[in-house]
Formats: structure tokens, sequence, C-alpha cells
């Protein structure tokens, strides 16, 4: 009993020596211990725990019975205990102890892995939260982009509009000087077919005089 209680100890004490260390066989271990919390296991393992308490218990029992006989009527001369009863008692005490002992460490190593697994879930939801404000942040960032590409667009098609009243005017003042060449040629060619009337009057002037 007392062997298998050490050896109890130690594995326990390993357990937790497994669970302060980083090491990838934390993980296996915590995986392990998921798996074997689901369906009927925690029954199985409260089951235990308890007879181990009920045993620790009534080791601590017997020890107090043990002691209690220094003044009865089985004592010994002078109240002491004899040296089976001695040993006895300290069997009973060592084994309450260890049994103790072991019951704390499995309630160490139930909290811990109760912990490292919710820190585990904490760290993967901080690790979502930070894809999503990162997701928002890019969100942010190209609905700026798109802002400032829509303030480019308006300010371009401005410019065009501009543009276009300029060419408008252009156009204007285009059509407005052709038809201004087109009067002056004609005023032109006006001046020189009374040119050409008055050159051949002229000439014919001069005719009359030379016949003369």
């Amino acid at each position: 009993m007392i062997q298998l209680l050490f050896s109890l100890i130690l594995a326990e004490m390993a357990l937790i020596l497994i669970f302060v260390f980083k090491t990838p066989l934390r993980k296996l271990v915590i995986i392990g211990l998921d798996k074997l919390k689901r369906g009927q296991a925690p029954i199985v393992v409260k089951a235990v725990g308890s007879t181990i308490f009920v045993v620790m218990m009534s080791s601590v029992y017997s020890f107090l019975q043990i002691r209690g006989r220094r003044n009865g009527d089985d004592a010994g001369d002078g109240g002491e205990l004899t040296p089976t009863d001695q040993i006895l008692a300290a069997r009973h005490l060592l084994e309450a102890s260890l049994m103790g002992f072991s019951l704390f460490l499995a309630l160490m190593i139930d909290r811990l892995h109760h912990y490292i697994r919710e820190l585990r879930i904490r760290r993967k939801n901080m690790e979502a939260i930070k894809k999503q404000s990162r997701i928002i942040e890019n969100g942010s960032k190209s609905q700026d982009e798109v802002k400032a590409l829509e303030s480019e667009v308006t300010a371009l098609k401005e410019k065009v509009t501009h543009l276009e009243s300029e060419l408008e005017e252009k156009t204007k003042e285009a059509s407005e000087a052709e038809a201004n060449a087109s009067a002056l040629k004609k005023q032109s060619q006006g001046f020189l077919l009374e040119y050409d009337r008055l050159a051949e009057e002229n000439q014919n002037l001069r005719a009359q005089l030379q016949s003369r």
C-alpha cells in the first residue's frame, strides 16, 4: 500500500513538473487529460478519489484510536504505547499522510490542467481578436484609399468639365474667326471685282481719249 502511494505521488509530481515547463510532452499530457475527462472517466476518477479519502479517514481514525489507548485500560506501564502500537500508529499516520498528499497533488494537477486549458483558449481568442482588428484596420485603410480615389476621380471630372467648357469656348471663337475670315474673303472678292471694273473703265477712258 505504501509503495503504491509513493509511486502514485511520484507520478503526480512528474505530471506537475511537465505542466510547469513548456515542452511538447505537456501538449500530449493536456490532450490525454482532455480525453480522460470526457465520458465516464470523471466519474471513475471521483469514485477512486472518494475511496482514497475514505481509506485516509479510516487510517486517521485508527491512528487516533491507537493514540487514545494511552489513557485507556489497554495502555502499558506509565501510559506509554507498546512498540507494536507505535509501529501501527506510525504506519497509519504515514498512509494517511501519503493519501492526503496524493489527493492534494491530484487536485493541483486538475487545477493546473484547467488553468492551462483556459489560458490556451484565451490566447486563441486574443489571436482571433487581433486578426479581426487587423482585418478591420485593412478595411479602414482600403476605405481611405477608396475615398482618396473617389476624390481624385471627382477632381479629374471637374478638370474634364473645365476643359470641355474651354473647348466649347475655343470652338466658338474658332467658328467666329472662320465666319469673319469668310466675310473678309467675300469683302476682298468684292474689292477685287470693283478693282477690275474700275480698271476696265480706266482702259476704256484711255482708249476714247486716244481715238480723239
